[in-house]
């Protein structure tokens, strides 16, 4: 065996493991079940929410958001290559009105896995509009995400508050500063 496909079935191998392995925020959503599916990722969309607002400012922003998607437990692994996908739920007006799943591949220096909850938030109805008439959804290419930071008083900055389409990315830890997503494709769920 050369040793770039010895490399390649030990990346596979360790993002396999690394996977199965798993660290959550939340609970899982994968179930055959339609219905059931979808009371798991409202579910577990609803907990993220909670952790979110203790972060001061968040509750506000989200009231004023059109829309905002949930994805409550975004999980990636890797070893050289790596990738990450997750379940969510797009809401308007408190109510669930659509499902959606999350993908991205990296390749790069990294080991280990990951979980996180990511929100993002349309905060115009144009923004929101050009989403939901979208059959697939690239961050970064369809729409740019501004991520927001906390300052030092612990409250969510208005720096980047004022952009069309803004999110949050929520670790075991807490916010995550400096985060991307660019890259990462948003599809309809079909359930």
């Amino acid at each position: 065996m050369d040793k770039q496909r010895r490399t390649a079935l030990i990346a596979g191998v360790g993002l396999v493991g690394l996977a199965s392995a798993g660290c959550t925020t939340t609970g899982s959503s994968a179930t055959a079940d339609p219905v059931a599916r979808k009371k798991s990722i409202d579910a577990a969309a609803d907990s993220a929410l909670t952790r979110l607002y203790t972060s001061a400012g968040s509750r506000e922003l989200v009231q004023r958001a059109r829309g905002i998607l949930i994805f409550p437990n975004f999980v990636g692994a890797g070893f050289i290559v790596g990738g990450a996908a997750g379940d969510g739920v797009l809401r308007k007006g408190g109510k669930s009105v659509s499902y959606h799943r999350m993908t991205e591949a990296s390749v790069g220096f990294l080991a280990g896995a990951q979980s996180q909850a990511v929100f993002i938030l349309f905060m115009t109805d144009a923004a929101l509009q050009r989403f939901e008439q979208s059959k697939g959804w690239t961050v970064g290419a369809d729409a740019s995400v501004a991520f927001l930071s906390m300052g030092a008083d612990a409250r969510v900055t208005s720096q980047t508050a004022n952009q069309d389409v803004v999110g949050f990315v929520l670790t075991n830890a807490g916010l995550m500063a400096n985060a991307s997503l660019s890259g990462n494709r948003i599809t309809p769920l079909g359930i």
